[in-house]
């Protein structure tokens, strides 16, 4: 089908400009009336022919889902143009042409569509799975108040904040994990491989391994007559973790014991109480109530237990309770977050409580990130350094007794 590139007129009287495969021109100033523009001019593109191909399609943008970053980039995008005078469904369109990934595009265009029907802008966002409810909520907030393009920035920083956090702390573990992965390959590599092959030079010599040598042969051997049944007794193990962490006690149990585990449980906990509070501050400064701004952050928590923190504490609310102290749950939030609302509530001026609480939790964070990062390097060399010298050892010893060196 052919690619025409177009010039518009929508209802406000502003030009839009866009590209659209339709069969003819006719059929293209159809599908435009049908949007609510006016075609106005329109130029054929070079015409696709059966045996071209879209190299596009190959690429990860054709199929990857969208990112969070994409996400921001489009809200972003909204609104500026929003401020500049571009309608809503302009802005989506343009949006969608502009997006780095056609799988944005698409969501963008049926957001556009679900309009155009008739739905408010936070009605078609809902049933976006890839959009955070933070941004619906605030989308409806903004449709109501008028200030769309406002909290669209909001949204945008707000996703921004949370994906930097993110990245700050998978960053951090990334470099151990991958030390980890390449020293445990070397040292199976010289059990299960070098080390039984010297066995057979020193057999045919008729010498004896050292006591050292020896041990790592025996669970060489070990290994190599239960390989099989290790494998599946791992992967059955990997199967049965999966399936407690889906079973919702299960994942309810496990977020619940992570939060406990030394160095790493504070890191967790200072990341909820700062998207906690950031993402609150962000929705009672747009205007929506408490009890909806609970029932968001609720959702947007992906740690179980959290959720369930929050869930009580909206209870309470219900009831005519403070919301400090069913936040005060042991394990849960850091102790400042429940201590600084208990002032917020007496004073009125939760919103700006909460969005200095966010911004020291997040310097903690970063901080505790460091942190962590700092002794997890040192912690992972010194074992498996230990590792790999034990096995590098013994292969010499190996080698000094083959020399006739080591009786």
């Amino acid at each position: 089908m052919p690619q025409y590139s177009y010039l518009a007129r929508n209802p406000a009287g502003s030009l839009e400009r866009g590209r659209q495969e339709a069969a003819s021109p006719r059929a293209l100033r159809a599908a435009l009336e049908r949007r609510g523009l006016r075609l106005m001019s329109v130029d054929a593109e070079a015409a696709n022919t059966s045996l071209s191909f879209d190299f596009s399609n190959l690429a990860p943008s054709a199929w990857l889902p969208p990112a969070s970053v994409d996400i921001e980039l489009a809200l972003t995008q909204l609104a500026v143009m929003l401020r500049a005078g571009v309608p809503l469904l302009g802005s989506l369109r343009t949006s969608a042409e502009q997006s780095r990934r056609r799988s944005t595009a698409r969501l963008l265009n049926r957001v556009a569509d679900r309009i155009q029907e008739g739905e408010s802008f936070a009605e078609a966002l809902s049933d976006e799975r890839r959009v955070p409810e933070l941004v619906t909520q605030l989308v409806r907030v903004g449709e109501q108040t008028g200030t769309l393009e406002l909290v669209l920035e909001r949204a945008a920083k707000q996703l921004e904040r949370r994906r930097l956090l993110t990245t700050q702390l998978l960053t951090a573990l990334a470099y151990p994990a991958l030390v980890m992965v390449a020293a445990t390959g070397i040292t199976i590599y010289l059990i299960v491989v070098v080390i039984p092959e010297l066995q057979k030079f020193l057999a045919a010599l008729g010498r004896e391994l050292p006591q050292m040598t020896q041990n790592l042969l025996d669970l060489s051997n070990f290994v190599q007559v239960y390989g099989m049944q290790i494998l599946i007794g791992i992967a059955v193990a990997i199967v049965g973790a999966v399936a407690v962490y889906l079973w919702p006690p299960g994942r309810w149990w496990i977020d619940r014991a992570a939060l406990r585990i030394p160095v790493i449980g504070p890191v967790l906990r200072l990341a909820g109480t700062a998207a906690f509070a950031s993402s609150m501050s962000v929705l009672l400064r747009s205007g929506i109530t408490v009890l909806e701004g609970l029932r968001t952050v609720e959702h947007l928590h992906a740690n179980h237990y959290l959720r369930e923190v929050v869930s009580r504490a909206r209870d309470a609310v219900i009831q005519g309770s403070s919301l400090a102290n069913p936040l005060s749950t042991p394990w849960g939030y850091m102790p400042m977050l429940p201590k600084m609302i208990a002032v917020a509530e007496s004073t009125g001026e939760l919103d700006e409580i909460l969005d200095h609480v966010a911004k020291f939790h997040e310097d903690q964070l970063q901080a505790s990130i460091r942190r962590l990062s700092a002794m997890i390097e040192p912690a992972i060399i010194l074992v498996i350094g230990s590792i790999v010298g034990y096995v590098y050892i013994a292969f010499f010893l190996a080698l000094f007794a083959a020399g006739g060196n080591i009786s």
